[in-house]
């Protein structure tokens, strides 16, 4: 029976970190601000929206949500972006996505200051990480990476198969991994035989949307089987893992939900409180 890693009290720990890091910096008279923006009405984005105006207020970050219309022009969020770049007081700047079809979205993560893009998109931030440098990473596969650590499976030699190859997830997971000496490969969904890697791993880190994509068959004895998909049927929430049926062959196994999912508001807190401490030295 696979051990269930629990990304609830690990999420609940680490934030105990941060209240204790932000008390540090209150008693500086420095109070860490984490900004967002977010452009329309899309429910997802904005109950995505309060989770993190939520964890802000537990760990004594200060929110400021800046919520504009469906119809904001481009160089309208651009122009607010440029103000907050410039305003000291603005610790970390997130883009709420998806943002409306008429606004490139390149254009604006790419205008976000990388000393302030705590979500990790920013291209100076991306080839940072893939030469070893210190840089801001999405938060998702920071919390992949923090599961792991803090779980006790070190990564360090391992075989590591991602399936998954997107710059949220899978591509700044591996850039992590390398750096801490692990070997990694990266399996489009669509691979054929895709179990002839799958069964290789040490760790499998799957994140498609597709129910039950990874069934026992598909994995070794043993293996640390970490699931980010998200797939709502018939009321629930499912990952993309069989997981009834994988936890009987795993050595460790993440829950959907309740695994990699609170992790990820988490990790951006973290981002926050590093981007506030490395401007003020």
């Amino acid at each position: 029976m696979a051990e269930i890693l629990d990304g609830r009290k690990i999420s609940k720990e680490i934030r105990g970190e941060l209240k204790e890091k932000v008390e540090k910096l209150e008693a500086l008279g420095i109070t860490p601000t984490l900004v967002g923006i977010l452009v329309g009405e899309d429910p997802g984005s904005a109950s995505y929206i309060r989770l993190k105006e939520k964890g802000c207020e537990q760990v004594g970050i200060c929110p400021v949500m800046l919520r504009l219309p469906q119809d904001t022009t481009e160089e309208k969020v651009l122009g607010e972006i440029q103000k907050l770049n410039e305003d000291p007081d603005m610790s970390g700047i997130f883009i709420q996505l998806p943002l409306p079809d008429h606004i490139n979205e390149t254009n604006v993560l790419n205008a976000v200051r990388p000393e302030k893009d705590v979500d990790g998109f920013h291209p100076l931030n991306v080839g940072r990480s893939w030469l070893g440098q210190e840089a801001f990473l999405p938060a998702t596969p920071i919390g992949i990476y923090e599961m792991l650590t803090r779980s006790g499976y070190g990564v360090k030699g391992k075989e590591v198969v991602i399936v998954n190859v997107d710059s949220l997830v899978g591509k700044p997971l591996a850039s992590i991994l390398v750096k801490e000496g692990a070997n990694v490969t990266f399996c489009q969904p669509s691979s054929p035989q895709i179990e002839d890697y799958t069964k290789r791993a040490d760790i499998l880190v799957v994140s498609v949307n597709s129910p039950k994509f990874i069934t026992a068959d598909m994995i070794k004895d043993g293996a640390v089987v970490i699931d980010f998909g998200f797939n709502y049927i018939d009321g629930k929430s499912l990952g993309d893992v069989d997981f009834d049926a994988v936890k009987e062959k795993a050595g460790a196994i993440t829950p959907v939900p309740g695994g990699v999912g609170p992790m990820t508001v988490t990790m951006l807190l973290a981002n926050t409180v590093k981007a506030c401490e490395m401007a003020h030295g």
